[in-house]
């Protein structure tokens, strides 16, 4: 059974940015509330009780009773704005959902046994997360908070793919409707390769090695020019 996460608001008339300035100055952030054929709605939420449910995985993914005075609405975040170095949030989004229609929404990767594996107990190994998240479809009653991705049989070498994942029933990951090229990697088990350096060569041996390469060539030069006067002093004496 999922669990119910639960998000108290209010109502609030006033609109504009010197409303929400004046909101955010009373510890309440400022939200809008759309979506599933109905007028959108200006709304408001206690900062720090908003804040606290940010903290949590479960507030991006999971579907939300959203209590807006005294009635309860099913609804998804959207979007969350936050200062860029206070610890606020400025603004928040949430969409109405219809039970009978499907939603896409981005679900997060929980790794499990990955220690365990073959690969995990070999040393040397790079095991690379290129997900953390992927986007699924399906049915609000249906929509998990997270996607479990066993890696107890992961292998040196092995590659998990979307194709790979094993999803609840009901829930598909879209992009695979596009074709095999769409099929990402998820998980990668790589043996890590150690490179060797070459000894670095020191300023005077390399003139040494240079010097000696040369010499066969300075001696074949001096021997060739003792043959060649050879033949001339025999000329003299004959004469």
């Amino acid at each position: 059974m999922a669990t119910i996460h639960e998000i108290p608001a209010e109502s609030r008339r006033d609109e504009g940015k010197g409303a929400s300035r004046r909101l955010r100055r009373t510890g309440k952030v400022p939200a809008i509330l759309y979506g599933n054929d109905q007028a959108p709605e200006s709304i408001q939420l206690d900062h720090n009780t908003a804040w606290l449910a940010a903290q949590n995985e479960w507030f991006y993914s999971a579907i939300l009773d959203l209590k807006l005075d005294g009635k309860t609405q099913r609804v998804l975040l959207r979007d969350l704005q936050r200062h860029p170095f206070r610890a606020q949030l400025l603004h928040l989004d949430f969409q109405r959902i219809d039970e009978n229609k499907p939603i896409r929404l981005r679900v997060p990767l929980h790794f499990l046994n990955q220690e365990k594996s073959p690969a995990g107990k070999t040393s040397g190994v790079l095991i690379s997360h290129a997900l953390t998240d992927i986007e699924i479809s399906c049915l609000p009653k249906d929509l998990p908070e997270f996607i479990a991705v066993d890696l107890a049989e992961l292998k040196v070498g092995d590659i998990v793919h979307l194709s790979d994942l094993k999803l609840p029933p009901g829930v598909e990951i879209p992009e695979l409707r596009l074709g095999k090229e769409h099929d990402a990697a998820v998980v990668t088990a790589q043996e890590l390769k150690e490179e060797v350096e070459a000894a670095p060569v020191v300023e005077g041996e390399a003139a040494a090695a240079g010097a000696t390469a040369a010499a066969p060539a300075g001696a074949t030069a001096a021997a060739g020019g003792t043959a060649a006067a050879a033949p001339a002093a025999k000329k003299e004496e004959k004469k």
